[in-house]
């Protein structure tokens, strides 16, 4: 059975990965001088609390080649089939210096083959394309069969989210400041989705936070199509910025609204909360395209 393997930016929890035995890149940041990744962790909740409370504003740092080379060469000792399941090419070059670390590897190991997908996606999207991926694992699939699957299926890897404060957009070069200082001033709550290409894209802009948690409900209903119809017992992802009561209502929505019943939430990580910020609240599923 071949070894799967992604990024930390896949916001999946850690039970999950132990249960399927996904192994998982810790991609690090900086927060206050110190930086967390593979040798020392920070406890999301305090993550977001020194955010929020004390305003500190972390960095982050994509994996290079010789990390990403050192990150498999631990794997290929007991697996010589790895399948790769990366972090957005829009959003970082990880995907390509895993890319370039996996040739290297095969060039001086013969026995061994690594396949990395693009996922085109963040957060628990890129954690919705792992999951498709453990389920096609389990249904027998060669890792050369699921790779196919993956690339052919991308598209269909649907993102929606709102953030909760515009000024870690603004750092993020998303929205321009005076688009951040006037958004806040009269709560306006942009809606954003990972485009076609993986890139972060405004889509809309919602007054109030209530009305933006329903507009990615009504995202999802524009989005999931004939999808929907043909994978009932699909799952739908959702994860949040240390708001909690907010990932729920939304799931409570997407319940009342089109009946589904299989979800996995959980917050979402500081790889990629240093840029959203707390509060902010995203919604995978699969539908006919982004």
């Amino acid at each position: 059975m071949f070894k799967i393997l992604t990024d930390s930016t896949a916001d999946l929890p850690a039970e999950y990965l132990k249960e399927h035995n996904i192994g998982c890149m810790p991609i690090s940041y900086i927060l206050d001088g110190v930086t967390y990744g593979r040798d020392k962790e920070l406890d999301w909740k305090e993550f977001y609390s020194m955010m929020r409370d004390e305003g500190k504003m972390p960095t982050t740092s994509q994996i290079n080649p010789a990390e990403a080379r050192e990150y498999f060469e631990e794997y290929i000792r007991t697996d010589k089939e790895i399948l790769h399941l990366a972090f957005s090419s829009g959003l970082s070059g990880t995907c390509a210096n895993l890319r370039m670390a996996a040739q290297e590897i095969m060039e001086e190991h013969p026995d061994v083959k690594i396949i990395v997908v693009d996922s085109l996606c963040a957060s628990m999207g890129e954690g919705l394309f792992v999951h498709k991926a453990v389920r096609l694992r389990e249904q027998g699939k060669s890792m050369e069969e699921t790779a196919r699957w993956m690339e052919e299926h991308v598209q269909n890897l649907v993102h929606v989210f709102t953030v909760d404060d515009l000024f870690h957009l603004y750092r993020g070069g998303r929205v321009s400041r005076t688009a951040a200082v006037i958004g806040t001033l009269v709560s306006i709550k942009p809606k954003l989705h990972v485009d076609s290409e993986g890139h972060l894209i405004v889509i809309g802009k919602v007054r109030g936070r209530r009305k933006s948690l329903n507009a990615l409900v009504d995202y999802m209903g524009e989005k999931m199509g004939s999808w929907a119809q043909e994978n009932k017992d699909d799952m739908v992802f959702i994860s949040h910025g240390d708001a909690l009561e907010d990932a729920e209502y939304v799931r409570d929505q997407i319940k009342t609204r089109f009946g589904c019943e299989h979800f996995m939430i959980n917050n979402i990580g500081p790889t990629i909360g240093a840029h959203s910020g707390p509060g902010t609240i995203a919604l995978f599923f699969m539908g006919d395209s982004r």
